[in-house]
């Protein structure tokens, strides 16, 4: 509480200080002169004061008038308090703190304003000289050599130790004040890429649940007219397949939806588990329904997978198929699943030329997610047109993500 209220204070008098420099500074100056000319009268006891008490004054006053200077001039103004204070001690007035305090005042506010070095320099030779003038000083013949010269480095060294308290407090002010004023200024741009990366997230994801289904029900729409007139057992079968596939979208789209509802302290249920490998099969048989025999392989000892890895591996598989079924003239797809050395590789192929080129906003933005969706857990992705034909989307991915926080339904 008390070392509270002396900071309190101190604060009250730096705030002060700052808005009335020169009537502060005044103040100081009168004081200390005021201490000066006591310290000049007072004498050893069975000791004769020095006979030009004027002198004293003289000097006195002018090391206490060029205080008012030290703002601007801090090492001259040690420099003229040095000088007048070896000049009265020399003269036999009687060494004390009241006398020296000019020049304490001076050390310290040089320890405030000036830099390590310049404090080094002037107050080591501040203290050799005034040191010096006391050991030689007819003032002090009774007193003992240590005690002449203790006393002195003793009284000069508590201002400049203050004084780098003083600097090394407002220097840390200073940096607190910085870094608050850096977060305040980098609050709103975080807050602004969070919100854009979650609506990148956000968008990623209902382009894969709207687009996949989109396409799977275009093409079983397709596939039910040109069967209609000459098989109608298999076209009502491919129309009951696109009720499933319609079905399948809206519980996709509200448990999606239902995550963007939902807060941290809402007590609604939580929504179903996010997709992963565990319903490939169902998104072959949605694709067999479209028209496109999808053959699966798996290499190597499966291994289980992070909810990330397992959305994003089954993602990737989602749309990659998806754009078969809308870019490729061909009936079958092939996806090979290889768990290798920590990282599950996953390829996705296909023969067949493309068709008319898709509008190319969407193209874009599926090889995006794609990407996007690996490279967010540690993962890479490259795809493009196979040498023999057809195109090839092939993918890296760590059995566990690299990156905190990954993808999520």
């Amino acid at each position: 509480m008390t070392t509270s209220l002396e900071r309190r204070y101190a604060d009250r008098l730096e705030d002060l200080s700052d808005r009335h420099p020169f009537l502060v500074d005044l103040a100081l100056v009168l004081a200390l002169m005021g201490s000066a000319t006591l310290g000049a009268s007072l004498t050893l006891p069975g000791a004769a004061p020095p006979d030009d008490d004027r002198l004293a004054v003289v000097l006195m006053g002018v090391s206490c008038l060029a205080l008012l200077k030290h703002r601007t001039h801090p090492r001259a103004t040690v420099v003229v308090n040095a000088v007048c204070a070896t000049v009265v001690i020399a003269e036999g007035y009687l060494l004390t703190p009241l006398l020296l305090g000019p020049v304490m005042a001076s050390l310290y506010w040089l320890a405030t304003l000036a830099e390590r070095s310049t404090i080094r320099v002037y107050g080591l030779t501040t203290m050799g000289v005034l040191t010096v003038a006391a050991a030689i000083s007819d003032s002090m013949d009774h007193v003992s050599l240590i005690l002449r010269t203790i006393g002195p480095v003793f009284w000069l060294l508590l201002p400049l130790a203050a004084g780098t308290m003083t600097r090394l407090r407002r220097a840390y002010l200073e940096a607190t004040r910085a870094r608050a004023e850096h977060a305040e200024r980098t609050r709103e741009e975080e807050a602004r890429l969070r919100v854009t990366e979650e609506r990148m997230r956000i968008a990623r994801e209902l382009h894969d649940v709207v687009a996949h289904h989109l396409a799977l029900a275009n093409a079983q729409a397709g596939t039910a007219e040109h069967l209609a007139l000459t098989s109608p057992p298999q076209a009502k079968q491919i129309l009951h397949d696109l009720t499933g596939t319609t079905s399948s979208a809206l519980r996709e789209l509200k448990a999606t939806l239902g995550l963007l509802r939902q807060t941290d302290d809402d007590g609604t249920v939580p929504p179903e588990p996010a997709p992963g490998l565990a319903r490939l099969p169902e998104l072959v048989s949605s694709c067999a329904s479209a028209g496109i025999t999808v053959t699966v392989t798996t290499e190597g000892e499966p291994q289980p997978l992070s909810p990330g890895v397992d959305l994003t591996a089954f993602r990737i598989v989602q749309e990659a198929l998806t754009n078969v079924t809308k870019h490729a003239a061909t009936h079958s797809a092939h996806v090979r699943f290889v768990y290798a050395g920590g990282r599950l590789l996953i390829t996705i192929t296909d023969e067949g030329r493309p068709t008319a080129p898709a509008p190319e906003p969407w193209k874009c933005f599926g090889l995006m997610g794609m990407r996007e969706r690996a490279e967010s857990i540690g993962g890479e992705l490259r795809a493009g047109p196979r040498p023999e034909g057809g195109f090839e989307v092939s993918t890296a991915l760590p059995l566990q993500p690299s990156v905190t926080g990954g993808e999520t339904a």
